[in-house]
């Protein structure tokens, strides 16, 4: 017939304990069971004297930020502080809600725009815009309503031609102000 099992249970409890059958310690397994007795109490006094130890050796003194008040401490209660300090750090972008970002999209879409050569470049981007901005009013996802305007294309790219028209007049204006320089003939280089 088998083995009752809890037994069993016994036995294997005694084994991996480290006590024989007749429920004696090893002792070999003897300072590895001491090093579990450690109440929590035992535990915080040897971290408190390696912290004393460490302070006594030197190991914190000239650490960055000693003796400056920690940023943005007591000002408010924020609960989130954690997050937006890893965004600054991190300098994360294209966080946050579509209302937001939208905003702020809206600010450097101008300049955006000048950076590409082409007025149907311009036309894409503009339309990809607009038809973001009208995405985030239709959704009902909460958070800040969208004010954003959607842009006017062809007012857009009159207004791109504009400043390209400006950007290449004063390129013009500042290579003529610039004097010629003397020709150098490589022959001549030896008088």
């Amino acid at each position: 017939m088998s083995e009752d099992p809890r037994l069993a249970a016994a036995r294997y409890r005694a084994a991996r304990s480290g006590e024989d059958a007749d429920g004696e310690v090893d002792a070999a397994d003897a300072p590895s069971q001491a090093a579990q007795a450690y109440s929590a109490a035992d535990r915080a006094a040897v971290v408190e004297t390696a912290i004393q130890q460490a302070i006594r050796r030197g190991d914190f003194d000239d650490l960055p930020g000693a003796g400056k008040p920690l940023p943005g401490l007591g000002d408010h209660h924020d609960p989130d502080w954690w997050i937006r300090r890893k965004i600054e750090t991190e300098q994360l972008t294209g966080l946050g809600p579509p209302a937001l970002m939208l905003r702020v999209e809206s600010e450097a879409l101008e300049a955006r725009l000048d950076e590409h050569a082409r007025e149907s470049d311009v036309r894409i981007e503009l339309e990809d815009f607009n038809r973001r901005v009208i995405e985030a009013r239709r959704q009902l996802l909460g958070g800040p309503p969208v004010v954003t305007p959607t842009r006017d294309v062809e007012a857009e790219v009159a207004a791109w031609h504009a400043r390209r028209e400006a950007r290449a007049a004063a390129t013009a204006d500042d290579a003529t102000d610039a004097a010629p320089r003397p020709r150098r003939w490589w022959w001549r280089r030896g008088r």
